[in-house]
């Protein structure tokens, strides 16, 4: 009985700082710059190509699309200061967020983004739950204003966020980068 009690109180220790770990928020240091485009999120940079988005973006646009992992911190920042314009929660499965194509099956939030320093141009960030993930929280409002590096939302365990970028974009990032939420820079907008 003392044998299965230490072992039941290790794990219960290992899972308390496991969850202490995965809910850490750091404050981000948001870089200086004009029309920097940052990574809303923390993790690796596993897509970067062009893919048509129909629902904010209007048509063809370039991805980067960052896998988060269970270690990875999982507070979304906003990716540049701004209006956010659009809010649309999608239901759907559970796959695996390795899976690059799980925005098209998994449950996801899709935030439009107006930057104030290029009110003529869009940016969309789609918030992806995966397998683990069950749930997405989104503190930014439709409507509201936003800071470059302000906590927008937190989706639960591994997931994936796809950042929709203007084709005029210029991209500051490669696959297999890591990315720190609200301080690296992705791209710049022209």
């Amino acid at each position: 009985i003392l044998g299965l009690a230490a072992t039941l109180g290790v794990l219960w220790v290992l899972f308390a700082i496991f969850t202490f770990n995965f809910f850490r928020d750091p404050e981000a240091r948001v870089p200086e710059g004009k029309k920097l485009v940052l990574a809303p999120a923390h993790g690796t940079v596993d897509v970067v190509d062009e893919t048509t988005e129909p629902e904010f973006m209007g048509g063809k646009c370039k991805r980067v699309s960052i896998f988060l992992n269970v270690f990875d911190v999982h507070v979304q920042n906003a990716p540049l200061s701004g209006q956010l314009i659009f809010h649309k929660h999608q239901d759907g499965q559970y796959l695996s967020a390795t899976r690059s194509d799980c925005g098209t099956f998994n449950e996801n939030v899709l935030l439009g983004f107006i930057p104030a320093e290029a009110p003529e141009q869009k940016l969309g960030v789609r918030l992806i739950a995966g397998l683990i993930a069950r749930r997405i929280n989104v503190w930014a409002a439709a409507g509201e204003r936003v800071a470059a590096g302000e906590r927008i939302s937190l989706v639960q365990f591994g997931s994936r966020a796809d950042v929709y970028l203007p084709l005029t974009a210029i991209l500051k990032i490669k696959l297999g980068d890591k990315m720190v939420g609200g301080e690296t820079v992705l791209a710049t907008l022209n």
